[in-house]
């Protein structure tokens, strides 16, 4: 009978965990595609030096930062599949969102002092771990670059 009910509560964990972390994840994606709308005209690469129109621009560091976390599901299927091995897909659109989110502060960041585009971008992800080191709890992304700000 324990067994049952031990069943009973995975399965249960299982499907909210399905359900609130998908429902949180289209959430986070449809404010996502809002807001880099909005900042479209925020120009944003890696190149290391500035194109010619925007070298009598002044530069100051800017940097977004986001901790995204794992919801349960993603964590058991993330599980099931080190078993056979392969991509875990489930962690791939985590990761997408986190570095998107990261972007999109640094580009607010870069809004609000004025610039007209951010180079040299960088990124640091790095894992926060959950159950004692033993699966990915959450994961962080740090966004830098050197905003480029009218004169």
């Amino acid at each position: 009978m324990d067994v049952i009910i031990q069943l009973g509560v995975f399965l249960l964990l299982l499907a909210l965990g399905y359900f609130f972390g998908r429902r949180a994840e289209q959430k986070h994606y449809r404010s996502i595609r809002e807001r880099e709308d909005r900042l479209r005209s925020l120009v944003v690469i890696s190149e290391r030096f500035p194109p010619p129109e925007l070298l009598r621009h002044g530069t100051q560091l800017v940097s977004g930062n986001v901790v995204v976390s794992v919801d349960y599901f993603k964590t058991v299927v993330a599980a099931l599949r080190n078993l056979v091995g392969g991509n875990i897909s489930s962690y791939e659109s985590l990761l997408d969102r986190a570095r998107r989110e990261a972007v999109l502060r640094m580009q607010e960041e870069a809004e609000s002092l004025g610039a007209d585009a951010v180079i040299n971008i960088k990124f640091e992800t790095s894992r926060v771990s959950g159950n004692a080191g033993q699966a990915l709890g959450s994961v962080e992304v740090l966004a830098y670059g050197t905003a480029m700000i009218r004169p």
